[in-house]
């Protein structure tokens, strides 16, 4: 939007369409790994597939001006969000979790989870109805802006489904996945994808990706989080002050 000259549906399409490709190689790690909780995933994205798809149609329809705003706004909420939550890494599961939750979060079964690397991970069945309404505020979130759908996902896990952070994350970035497909069909469809901006940009993902798993090994995740989330929101009021100042 700000470098190109796309509009607000042509960016949050690309983003989309991006992020598909981008995702690949962590999401095909975490498949390997077996460290994807796939039944808390199918219900996660019983909510996120179909307000994904809402979302993505409803960015066609929004007035630039306003989804341009909304854009805006949604980067600086993620951005807050981002700066004012702890990692996932750093999340102690069950955090926050108060009386009532703590009393639906158990006596549902247990999940196990065996990953290849021989680690087992053994927690209660979580509460569903609550996680998959958040993932339905969250895949909206994303098919209208591109971003939101995995910050909201792995929090909700780890705080209040106490998932183990390894596994939260995987589970959220297999959500992911499936949902920015859907989102980035309906933007396909919809209209016609700027595919010279997608085309460039995946390669750039690809590397990107590729040096980012390495460097963050050496980087403490407790600075990288609130790092990306001023950067989403300085993006966010560069975005909001050129189409309020316009």
């Amino acid at each position: 939007m700000l470098v190109v000259g796309l509009s607000p549906s042509q960016a949050i399409g690309a983003g989309l369409l991006t992020e598909v490709f981008g995702m690949g190689n962590g999401l095909l790690n975490y498949v390997r790994q077996r460290v994807v909780d796939y039944a808390t995933a199918k219900w996660l994205l019983l909510g996120a597939v179909p307000a994904v798809v809402s979302g993505a149609l409803a960015a066609h329809f929004v007035p630039t001006t306003l989804l341009t705003v909304v854009f805006g706004i949604g980067l600086l909420v993620l951005g807050g969000f981002l700066v004012y939550y702890d990692p996932p890494e750093e999340c102690v599961p069950g955090e926050c979790e108060g009386a009532f939750l703590e009393e639906k979060n158990s006596g549902r079964g247990e999940t196990v989870i065996e990953t290849t690397d021989g680690e087992t991970f053994t927690y209660d069945t979580c509460w569903r109805p609550p996680g998959v309404g958040l993932a339905t505020a969250g895949g909206f979130i994303t098919g209208l802006i591109s971003a939101g759908l995995p910050e909201v996902t792995t929090t909700q896990l780890i705080v209040r489904c106490r998932l183990p952070p390894r596994v939260a994350v995987a589970t959220s970035v297999f959500v992911l996945a499936i949902a920015a497909i859907a989102g980035a069909a309906v933007h396909a469809l919809a209209a016609t994808p700027v595919w010279y901006v997608v085309a460039w940009s995946i390669p750039g993902v690809l590397i990107g990706g590729t040096i980012g798993t390495r460097v963050g090994k050496y980087v403490p995740s407790e600075l990288m989080e609130p790092a990306l989330g001023v950067v989403f929101a300085i993006v966010g009021v560069i975005v909001l002050g050129s189409e309020l100042l316009a």
